[in-house]
């Protein structure tokens, strides 16, 4: 056979495949309302293994593997199938669909802000890109920031999620299983450390550098070359460039930003010492209400998975079967409960699809933890 031909002998197929597909979809729906009527489980993971036994079994020796991974996306796209017609509108759904009629055009200019750190901290920076005229509330720590806002001192609050060069702010992502709160914004800064000294000392006059772990982290190559200088780990790099100026010593420096530099009147010893010039951290505006601004097109959940074998699977495979990209997954331990995680999701995503609200419902109603934790824009 010439190659037109084997391609037409696949279009066949290909037609046959469809067809096939489309009207097992059907059945299975059939079986999914039986099951509703019923009050029988949707899901049977016996059924499942026996379909896949028989597939394999009858199927062609050396393609058991792909029948498997076959009929295994098979399930996966009946489930979704499922849920998109079966699931009823929950809580959830309400609530989303409130907060988008109710929230405003416009991301307010002005507002009560917590921060961690003090004047000159990169929690300000982001902050000041996010509000034009922010009226900044400074916490010591990043839980202050949550309490802040859960108290209603703040309307919201900024705190530092991720960097491109050093991953997650674990501490962030733990105290997030403590409260509770929705993301409206987030945005991306471009952070350039810099060695922060008093005037008149030499690198070789210093003993001790200290700075926030993240940024000591993000400049971990310039620290290795100077080996001999004790590190110290502070709360925030603007609080570090404040102990330096407040400090009687001249063999201590600070890990800070530019902007310190000016702010507490010290002298910029080295530029851009951290490891990648192209040093990203991610900061989120958290807020005690759900605010869903027009634009928002960035989705993040908050849930825990059972034990076993495909649970991360199966949950993956159902935002893959509605296409939605997603962007981001960590996992944190739950305190307590051995062996099981915490799971965080970002995707790009709108809560304008009624298919994705379906999805969310489902995961409402069957996931114990889940939370919403917001649909906004990053800037």
């Amino acid at each position: 056979m010439d190659l037109n031909n084997i391609r037409t002998d696949i279009s066949n197929i290909d037609e046959q495949m469809v067809n096939l597909i489309v009207r097992r979809m059907q059945l299975v729906l059939e079986v999914a309302k039986y099951k509703q009527e019923n009050h029988l489980p949707v899901l049977d993971k016996s059924r499942e293994r026996d379909i896949l036994n028989r597939v394999t079994g009858i199927g062609e020796e050396g393609f058991e593997e792909y029948l498997k991974t076959l009929f295994s996306v098979l399930f996966d796209m009946s489930r979704s199938y499922q849920i998109r017609v079966l699931t009823p509108e929950g809580p959830l759904t309400d609530k989303i669909e409130r907060a988008v009629r109710e929230t405003p055009l416009m991301f307010p200019p002005k507002a009560v802000v917590a921060c961690q750190g003090v004047e000159g901290a990169y929690s300000q920076m982001a902050c000041d890109k996010m509000f034009s005229l922010p009226n900044i509330i400074y916490c010591r720590h990043f839980e202050g920031v949550f309490q802040a806002v859960e108290s209603g001192l703040c309307q919201y609050g900024i705190l530092p999620i991720e960097n491109s060069s050093w991953g997650s702010v674990r501490a962030v992502y733990d105290l997030m299983k403590e409260y509770r709160f929705y993301i409206v914004r987030s945005a991306k800064l471009c952070l350039s450390h810099t060695l922060l000294t008093r005037e008149r000392v030499k690198l070789s006059d210093i003993h001790e550098i200290v700075s926030h772990e993240q940024a000591l982290a993000q400049c971990s190559e310039f620290l290795k070359q100077n080996p001999q200088i004790k590190i110290s780990v502070c709360e925030n790099t603007a609080v570090a460039a404040k102990m330096i100026a407040e400090s009687p010593r001249n063999d201590i420096a600070a890990i800070s930003s530019k902007n310190c530099a000016e702010l507490y009147g010290l002298k910029i010893l080295s530029d851009s010492i951290q490891n990648n010039a192209n040093n990203y951290t991610r900061f989120i505006c958290i807020s005690k209400n759900l605010e869903i601004y027009p634009g928002s097109n960035k989705i993040s959940l908050m849930l825990s998975l059972p034990h076993r074998p495909g649970a991360l699977y199966s949950t993956i495979a159902r935002f893959a079967a509605l296409g939605l990209n997603l962007t981001k997954l960590e996992s944190r331990p739950i305190p307590g409960r051995d062996f099981e995680f915490m799971f965080y999701f970002d995707m790009d995503a709108s809560v304008y699809s009624k298919e994705l609200l379906k999805l969310l419902s489902k995961f409402e109603q069957g996931t114990d933890p889940f939370v919403f934790l917001g649909c906004y824009t990053e800037i």
